[in-house]
């Protein structure tokens, strides 16, 4: 008998054709889960984002993804009113029951240089707050006013241990990361009387496009290959498979935290 657990609803997921937010629309759609994706892809990489979807619903599971970007507040409330009229279309209330935030898009720019054209500038360090801290509160807030997540709901947002560690160029994505966790911290307490929970999971060093675009990330890659003690780097599945065990029933007296997935590369760290 299987012992995986069987999940019911729909999975939101912003950043859903690369990385974490890929690997965890396979492993909620493997568990129960049809899939609602937020993606911002152009023409080149757009067919990964149909292949992913291809793979859900070749599990049986529907999907619909959603080709915006995920921090403009008008295309956030065109794609919850679809959202909505589908599941209301379905007569099915609260149907959203996890939503993840794998927002992974920043200015990778140094504070302090000579020329002043090099730094990161007021509107870059506000960009990458509000992709990838903000939006997980606005997304949130129009997801329980709207009714779409109710009690048992599970949320999710990536971090990393670069929102407590200094790497080149890395500053104002370390500061959304530190910002990110507060939001969840916040969300946590005042989610709770709604039965919702709320938690940052810090993946150890992954080989994904986002790091790929980290100016020394073959220097990041190197450090966590010495220093973990399972003597590999953390993948998207290994995140998509946690997140997934973390729905299972019993686990919501967990919320507020910042769950480590790393396979222990924290603690040499």
């Amino acid at each position: 008998m299987s012992t995986q657990p069987v999940l019911h609803g729909w999975g939101l997921i912003l950043g859903a054709s690369s990385g974490f937010g890929e690997a965890t629309c396979r492993a909620l759609a493997r568990h129960g889960l049809n899939i609602f994706g937020v993606h911002m892809d152009r023409k080149a990489t757009l067919a990964n984002a149909e292949r992913i979807v291809d793979e859900i619903r070749g599990m049986g599971r529907d999907a619909v993804f959603f080709n915006v970007n995920a921090a403009d507040a008008e295309k956030r409330q065109e794609v919850l009113d679809q959202i909505s009229r589908l599941l209301a279309e379905r007569g099915e209330p609260h149907a959203v029951t996890v939503l993840l935030h794998s927002l992974a898009f920043g200015a990778l720019r140094p504070y302090i240089t000579e020329d002043p054209k090099d730094a990161i500038s007021q509107s870059q360090i506000e960009m990458t707050l509000d992709v990838m801290a903000n939006s997980l509160v606005y997304w949130t807030q129009d997801l329980v006013r709207r009714k779409l997540m109710g009690p048992g709901g599970k949320i999710f947002a990536m971090t990393s241990s670069g929102g407590t560690h200094v790497w080149p160029a890395y500053g104002a994505v370390s500061a959304a990361k530190a910002a990110l966790e507060s939001h969840v911290r916040q969300l946590a307490f005042e989610l709770a009387p709604l039965r919702i929970t709320a938690n940052s999971l810090r993946a150890g060093v992954t080989d994904t496009p986002a790091l790929r675009k980290i100016p020394g990330n073959e220097n990041l890659i190197a450090g966590a290959m010495a220093r973990n003690p399972c003597g590999r780097l953390t993948t998207p599945a290994d995140v998509g498979a946690a997140i997934a065990a973390l729905c299972a029933s019993g686990t919501h007296w967990i919320t507020g935290n910042v769950i480590g997935v790393d396979g222990g590369e924290d603690l040499t760290g």
